[in-house]
């Protein structure tokens, strides 16, 4: 660890002593590669600053004890220490500080603006008083903030250009719907959320409380279904990006993770996430990195 980031926990009172909100989950959870070997040795380290910092904020949002004004508090000291105006708080651990601390100088030195990480921190605060979404289009703004800042984040660490935003937004949007399809269960069960369209279950004739059940009504699996008419809409979107990426490492990358958010696509078209968490096998990421040889040309 960098000796002013030891300082720097060194003099953060109290911190030793805030609630732990880790959920334990880390790069192996994910549906897509953090920091895999296609990205340059040299870049790494700051895709893990990345990944550290918003898994940190996910867990504040997404712990199931802390009440919301707690998590919102807890998120504001996170944004502070990231954007420099504190080193620490008592409502933080060493663990978050670090995450925040480190991601604030990996920014410094890369260049990158503040808000891939800030608009991160838009999305959780929502996630700890917003738990129901009336319309796909809520769904999409919530996504902006959730989702998309991680793929424009990372393509501005290659130095690509602006036409590969709105493929890059598409194809976080898709991953983010996908996972919330992979969990709807689990997300009102644990945490009271429901990310489903309400107009879309209404018109299915079922509710949030639909969700709960052991397996997919039919009304439910015309709601998932609809779903994932979109994000296959998003996902032919995203089909653009690798050939839009100069660098020939992220050029791979990016293909590999549209393989993956295509093909999980396509599982949950087939299975029931009531009865069993969808997800996906060795075998897609195989197959997803197979299919990135044509981008080698």
């Amino acid at each position: 660890m960098p000796e002013r980031l030891n300082m720097v926990l060194d003099r953060a009172p109290g911190a030793a002593s805030a609630t732990d909100v880790s959920s334990g989950k880390g790069k192996a959870d994910e549906n897509f590669p953090v920091g895999s070997v296609l990205i340059a040795r040299s870049l790494r380290p700051h895709v893990h600053a990345y990944y550290a910092f918003a898994r940190a904020i996910d867990d504040i949002a997404d712990n199931a004890v802390l009440p919301s004004d707690q998590k919102i508090a807890r998120l504001d000291t996170m944004q502070a220490v990231l954007l420099g105006r504190q080193e620490s708080g008592p409502d933080l651990t060493r663990a978050e500080i670090a995450s925040a601390v480190g991601l604030r100088d990996s920014l410094a030195r890369t260049g990158i603006e503040p808000a891939r990480g800030t608009d991160l921190i838009v999305a959780f605060r929502q996630d700890c008083v917003k738990h129901r979404y009336a319309s796909w289009a809520e769904l999409l703004d919530y996504c902006r903030y959730s989702a998309n800042p991680v793929g424009l984040y990372l393509l501005d660490l290659h130095g690509e250009g602006a036409a590969t935003h709105a493929p890059s937004d598409a194809l976080c949007s898709a991953l983010q719907v996908l996972n919330h399809l992979q969990d709807c269960k689990a997300d009102l069960d644990e945490l009271g959320r429901c990310y489903l369209p309400e107009s879309w279950l209404a018109q299915a004739g079922q509710t949030v409380e639909s969700v709960r059940g052991e397996r997919l009504t039919t009304g439910l699996r015309q709601v998932l279904d609809q779903a994932l008419d979109q994000v296959d809409r998003l996902n032919r979107e995203a089909a653009r990006l690798p050939g839009l990426i100069a660098d020939r490492r992220m050029r791979l990358e990016a293909a590999v993770i549209v393989g993956l958010s295509h093909r999980l696509a396509r599982r949950l078209r087939r299975q029931d996430p009531l009865a069993r968490r969808v997800k996906l096998s060795r075998g897609d990421v195989g197959v997803s990195l197979l299919a990135t040889l044509r981008h080698l040309l």
